[in-house]
């Protein structure tokens, strides 16, 4: 069985990992909030504050994250607000007892106002210029954003893991979800791809007086454009089309946006609901899950995403949001 857990990274690893690559550590270790990886501050001699990301064993390959950090340094060359990694002797990844890390500066920041119409605008404008960028060159090793990954692997993984959705809601739940799957798959039909931040929502983003920026780019993958725009939209159908003008706004003095795509976002939407699902399952076993999803695998939990499911398939019945005449 793959190996995925992190059960052998000691904070004793972590130091000698970091030590071994010419980082001194000066400080404790301070854990910072990450699930899929073990990400953590440090300071060193002189009192520089560094992050330090240990990748989990076996979810990506090595040239995979190498993509990740070209992609992330070749973004930082053109003067994008990104948090790229550190080179040391010409790598940027480093290697310490079957753990792959990197190294990053540390940047701080505060919450991306999602309601802030000039902060959306400017969000506009950076995911623009990220974009432009990005276009010039494809991924070769980073997966797309795809259909059989997100909706029926998915899909598998909680069909095949027993005993997670509770058993009286399994029909009710199976027969939603499938009907989910299906237009959502049939919907998705991506003209042009991209690479892409891939995870673009305001968690992931950064703020200080200087503006937006992101830490890294872990969930890079190739895609449709609009990915990364679609999950910074919220509230009624109204308020979306607001803020969806708004980013647009500045996203086109960089880019241009093709505005077919938008008919891609609850596709995409779904795809996101149904993989979190899978993702929860599949790491159901790694102990920071249930410390800090206890209310996951519950049958509330299960009732709740019967109910969004449902509402989810309404959605993707309606027209899709359009800022031209119908």
């Amino acid at each position: 069985m793959t190996d995925f857990s992190f059960a052998s990274l000691s904070p004793e690893t972590i130091i000698d990992g970091l030590e071994s690559a010419g980082f001194s550590v000066a400080s404790g270790l301070l854990a910072l909030n990450s699930y899929e990886n073990r990400v953590y501050q440090f300071h060193d001699d002189d009192n520089i504050k560094f992050v330090t990301k240990f990748y989990r064993p076996n979810r990506w390959s090595l040239a995979q994250i190498q993509e990740e950090h070209d992609f992330a340094i070749e973004l930082e060359q053109q003067e994008l607000p990104l948090v790229a990694p550190l080179v040391r002797d010409g790598q940027s990844i480093f290697h310490h007892q079957g753990f792959d890390f990197a190294v990053f500066p540390c940047r701080g920041g505060r919450t991306f106002e999602v309601d802030n119409l000039d902060h959306l605008e400017w969000m506009g404008r950076f995911i623009g210029r990220i974009h432009a960028v990005a276009n010039k060159t494809p991924f070769i090793h980073r997966p797309a954003i795809n259909t059989d990954e997100y909706l029926y692997q998915a899909r598998d993984i909680l069909v095949n893991t027993p005993d997670m959705v509770s058993q009286g809601l399994q029909l009710p739940f199976y027969t939603v979800l499938d009907q989910v799957i299906e237009l959502s798959a049939e919907q998705y039909k991506p003209q042009k791809q991209i690479r892409l931040h891939g995870d673009c929502h305001a968690g992931n983003i950064l703020w200080t007086d200087a503006g937006p920026h992101f830490v890294d780019l872990d969930d890079c993958r190739t895609g449709p454009a609009v990915q990364d725009l679609w999950m910074m939209l919220s509230g009624d159908r109204q308020q979306q089309l607001l803020q969806l003008d708004t980013l647009l706004m500045g996203y086109e003095e960089f880019f241009s946006f093709e505005h077919s795509e938008l008919r891609l976002i609850e596709s995409l939407r779904s795809m996101r609901l149904i993989n979190y699902m899978a993702w929860l399952t599949k790491r159901w076993q790694d102990p920071a899950f249930p410390r800090n999803f206890p209310w996951f695998n519950t049958e509330k939990y299960w009732e709740q995403q019967i109910l969004m499911l449902k509402e989810q398939f309404a959605i993707l019945q309606e027209p899709a949001l359009s800022l031209t005449p119908q």
